[in-house]
């Protein structure tokens, strides 16, 4: 048989708020699916389902395409809080 779960279970906060739509220009709630580089976190770190995953990869590609979140962050230039401006 298979060993018990050693980590507690994540779930998805989106679904737990009912979620239907994430819009882009609302940087706040995208820095919780970013890392400190700005890449995208996967599914088994942030606790997200598939549905909620795929809509927030698409809204922080679109963010990119329009300027509001980075592509890269250099290792010279990694920030440590990269959203304190926003609060």
């Amino acid at each position: 048989m298979s060993e018990k779960r050693k980590y507690k279970k994540r779930y998805c906060k989106y679904c737990e708020a009912k979620v239907d739509f994430m819009d882009y220009k609302d940087v706040a709630n995208l820095r919780f699916s970013l890392s400190e580089r700005y890449k995208i976190m996967p599914r088994r770190l942030t606790g997200n389902c598939k549905r909620h995953q795929d809509m927030i990869s698409t809204v922080i590609k679109r963010a990119r395409a329009a300027a509001f979140v980075p592509y890269v962050v250099t290792r010279k230039k990694v920030v440590t809080n990269p959203f304190e401006n926003l609060k």
